[in-house]
């Protein structure tokens, strides 16, 4: 069982001159040129946990050679909204989905490329793990996942029919609860769980760590990562990762016919220095080089799974999530909680 207990920090907060909306910029031209010159303005659209390294590495980019003159417009939200809005047209060059389904979304509506996963980072710009976030001296004693079904204790998780993080956290419970093998051991697992322990299920994983700082809940599902960025932002929170959980993979793509600066800055998010930026938010690098300097920062569980091990998403948006025969779809609906997309 890991436990740590994370010491707030100060951190000097690099103030972007961006806009914080999605749509297209209003003196970017069809071919992609702002009006000032030849360099592009960016939208980028995310899940809304990550925004704060964004916040870093954007005007890093925009030191680099490459990325002089680019300019930016941003928009974070849950992953599933944001996915749906860029469906629907929000102006998107650069997009990062907390799962994999908010990226085929756009796969299967013609807006991202079918082998947006060939490179050699396979599409992602992160990893984490669920983790239980807990209060200073983890008052409630959560160590394990039989913890979180003690009685009193109440749990804290976005609604998985709006965010990504819900849905991991959904999938670690089932997982870790004998999924992998015993699909009923799983199902009963998230039923007492959602049932009797979670009250409130927020829109996404950042509404749902405001909720838990704000003092509800016992103990907070969310990525690792979750807890070491409120920390640095000042807050005095613990986490626990138990032996048994899911490996979080965080997507990144380009869409299609976005400018070329879409992919300089892709490949600048994979660069070490902005590798080295996330994991100093707790996210685990892709880039092995960061990863490998930082291994004793992000150890691994001994009970590490997969969305693979569970089948894959497309099972598991099929046999768990699907709004009219999926069986955690079922139980949150008998939960009272909101299916609708």
């Amino acid at each position: 069982m890991k436990s740590r207990n994370l010491l707030a920090a100060p951190l000097a907060i690099v103030v972007l001159a961006i806009a914080g909306c999605g749509g297209a910029s209003d003196d970017k031209d069809a071919a992609g040129a702002s009006s000032e010159g030849d360099k592009a303005t960016l939208s980028l659209v995310a899940y809304s946990t990550p925004q704060v390294v964004y916040d870093e590495i954007i005007p890093a980019y925009q030191q680099t050679p490459e990325g002089q003159g680019v300019g930016f417009k941003t928009s974070f939200g849950a992953s599933g909204d944001q996915s749906r809005a860029v469906e629907a047209g929000q102006k998107a060059d650069v997009v990062s989905f907390s799962t994999e389904p908010d990226m085929t979304r756009l796969v299967d509506a013609g807006l991202v490329a079918p082998d947006w996963k060939d490179g050699p980072n396979e599409g992602l710009v992160t990893t984490s793990v669920v983790a239980f976030v807990v209060r200073d001296g983890n008052p409630k004693d959560i160590r394990t996942w039989d913890d979180l079904l003690k009685p009193g204790v109440e749990v804290l998780t976005p609604n998985p029919f709006s965010s990504g993080a819900a849905k991991w956290n959904l999938m670690a419970a089932y997982g870790a609860a004998g999924g992998t093998e015993d699909p009923e051991a799983g199902l009963a697992y998230v039923r007492e769980l959602i049932t009797d322990h979670v009250k409130v299920q927020d829109k996404s994983g950042r509404e749902a760590l405001q909720s838990f700082l704000g003092g509800n809940g016992d103990v907070l599902l969310s990525y690792e990562y979750e807890a070491i960025t409120a920390n640095k932002e000042g807050n005095d929170l613990e986490y626990v990762i138990p032996d048994d959980t899911i490996r979080i993979d965080i997507d990144i793509a380009t869409t299609e016919g976005a400018p070329a600066e879409a992919a300089s800055f892709l490949d600048y998010v994979l660069s070490e220095p902005a590798q080295e930026q996330f994991a100093s938010w707790g996210y685990r690098p892709v880039n092995e080089k960061v990863l490998a300097a930082h291994a004793d920062d992000f150890p691994t569980p001994p009970g590490l799974f997969s969305i693979e091990d569970l089948g894959g998403w497309e099972r598991a948006n099929t046999e768990l999530f699907d709004v009219e025969v999926g069986s955690i779809a079922k139980i949150e609906e008998e939960a009272g909680v909101s299916t609708a997309k």
